[in-house]
């Protein structure tokens, strides 16, 4: 609805991408998802033909992925519905002010027994930065305001797909560790990544140096290698299959023909009764 509360000021998202790729951007998690894609292509026993990509930097996807069709992180995907065998949803849902609409619009628009793969950001994610600026702003102003995006957690975000109705659905992640000479540069890098603030209810002013040097300070007090500043990246990967009767089931409890002790080969203890 139009007077919801949005997470995510998308205006200010595009104008962060947009000023991203002006200054030519540095993408260099975007390849690490790509290539955790591929890897996980290889391993499916299943050719695609109609793949699609859903991204927040269309020009970019499509240059890894010629063959695909690939369209915006928009509200409403400018998908058809069961047009696609592949649906990959790269590096934008977790700034999807409604993600389990995003994943339930590729579904609906994959080919039964599709295949979606989504990578993003997870909620270890920058912890370092997130735990030093929190610390600083309660320091200086005993309070906190929205500066950094709130990520999931790998439970909940595994539990978005069954939500969405995706079959075989898998959660995983896989840890990205970075480091940084200073605050400045890994800022500067968030920057080139379209990634700074764009929340809704985010304090439009500039930081004030205090709160940037005590931030700076904690940083390097608490997560810090040597004179560099270690930053983590989560990358978050959730599988889905399009439902399909062709797709193994489990089966009905009761319809088991021989005991777990007999195909162990092992002896049953029967436990006393309370």
């Amino acid at each position: 609805m139009p007077n919801t509360p949005q997470l995510v000021d998308r205006d200010q998202l595009t104008r962060n991408r947009q000023r991203a790729l002006r200054s030519g951007g540095d993408f260099f998690l975007h390849e690490e998802a790509r290539f955790e894609i591929e890897d996980r292509l290889e391993l499916v026993n299943k050719s695609f033909t109609s793949p699609a990509i859903v991204t927040g930097f269309p020009d970019l996807w499509k240059s890894w992925f010629p063959d695909a069709k690939v369209v915006s992180d928009d509200d409403f995907l400018d998908l058809e519905e069961q047009a696609h065998d592949l649906i990959i949803h790269a590096m934008s849902l977790h700034w999807a002010n409604d993600p389990v609409g995003q994943l339930i619009q590729c579904n609906r628009a994959l080919k039964p027994d599709g295949l979606m793969l989504a990578v993003f950001f997870g909620d270890q994610t920058l912890h370092e930065l997130r735990a030093s600026i929190a610390q600083a702003e309660s320091t200086l102003t005993g309070g906190l305001s929205p500066r950094v995006l709130p990520l999931g957690e790998l439970r909940d975000l595994g539990a978005l797909l069954q939500r969405a109705s995706f079959a075989l659905p898998v959660a995983d992640k896989s840890v990205r560790n970075v480091t940084y000479r200073d605050l400045g540069r890994l800022i500067g890098d968030l920057r080139a990544m379209g990634e700074n603030n764009a929340l809704s209810q985010r304090n439009k002013s500039p930081a004030s140096k205090s709160l940037y040097a005590l931030t700076e300070h904690l940083y390097r007090t608490h997560f810090s290698d040597g004179d560099r500043l270690k930053a983590t990246f989560d990358l978050v990967v959730l599988t889905g299959w399009a439902p399909d009767e062709s797709q193994p089931k489990p089966l009905m409890p009761g319809s088991a023909k021989m005991r777990l002790s007999e195909a162990l080969g092992t002896e049953e203890i029967k436990l006393p009764e309370s």
